[in-house]
């Protein structure tokens, strides 16, 4: 039978599989990849070792053995630089096209629910966005805290490093992003908690005033704890730089 070329549609719909897929589960049992190999026609073994292929363009991918072939098509790459010089627009086209290859229905009524116009586009591709961005950090996280360890997927949060009012370009990167639960989401928002050069947490001096208290408990315990890191894209240094510089209390 010929080799069918991967167009560019199941190449971006396939970059967005690898993107919320956990390290660990990028194989050919994945119910995931295998729906997703079937609504684009391909076999769960192309579409997973494709998956596996991506990680070889991520800096920050570690163990080779899980970077798929040594050599890979020029539109992979493309895709690859595409995503990371615009990751809001490809991470919606991406979604939209996932919807369709998948048949997927839920997005129809959150596109209603709002008013016409410029405000409804705009609105819809936030939401879709945002959705896009938790996904991936939680899947790339293992759906753990990365200071606590806390596994349970409704305490944690897709957490910026920089806002996303700040940096429009980094708002769905995923290098712009850390799991964290709740709380520690909150104070890292606020500044109260941040991570240095050595990806440990530093704490704001107003919480380390708080000896004997719960606040000691929940935050200062942590500071020095070094984070776990994803097996790919992991914190970019220049936006967790921004962030202990910028928004970190110092006093």
């Amino acid at each position: 039978m010929p080799r069918k070329d991967w167009t560019r549609e199941e190449l971006i719909v396939a970059f967005n599989l690898y993107c919320r897929t956990p390290f660990g589960r990028i194989h050919n049992r994945n119910p995931e990849i295998i729906a997703l190999a079937n609504a684009i026609h391909r076999t769960p073994s192309a579409l997973s070792w494709k998956l596996a292929n991506f990680a070889r363009f991520d800096p920050t991918v570690t163990d080779r053995n899980l970077s798929g072939a040594t050599h890979g098509g020029r539109l992979d790459r493309e895709i690859w630089e595409e995503f990371n010089s615009d990751w809001n627009r490809l991470a919606f086209e991406s979604e939209v096209l996932r919807s369709k290859f998948l048949n997927l229905q839920q997005g129809e009524a959150t596109v209603e629910s709002f008013p016409e116009g410029r405000t409804k586009e705009t609105s819809v591709m936030v939401r879709v966005n945002q959705g896009f961005f938790r996904s991936v950090i939680l899947a790339t996280y293992q759906s753990t805290c990365c200071i606590t360890g806390l596994a349970v997927p409704e305490l944690l949060c897709a957490s910026h490093i920089v806002p996303w009012s700040v940096d429009v370009r980094n708002r769905t990167n995923p290098r712009n992003g850390l799991c964290l639960n709740a709380l520690h989401d909150r104070a890292f928002d606020r500044g109260l908690i941040s991570i240095d050069r050595d990806l440990r947490v530093i704490i704001a001096p107003s919480i380390k005033k708080l000896r004997g208290g719960v606040e000691e408990d929940l935050l200062s315990r942590y500071e020095g704890v070094k984070i776990k890191l994803p097996h790919h894209f992991q914190p970019d240094q220049t936006l967790l730089r921004y962030h202990e510089n910028v928004i970190f209390r110092r006093r």
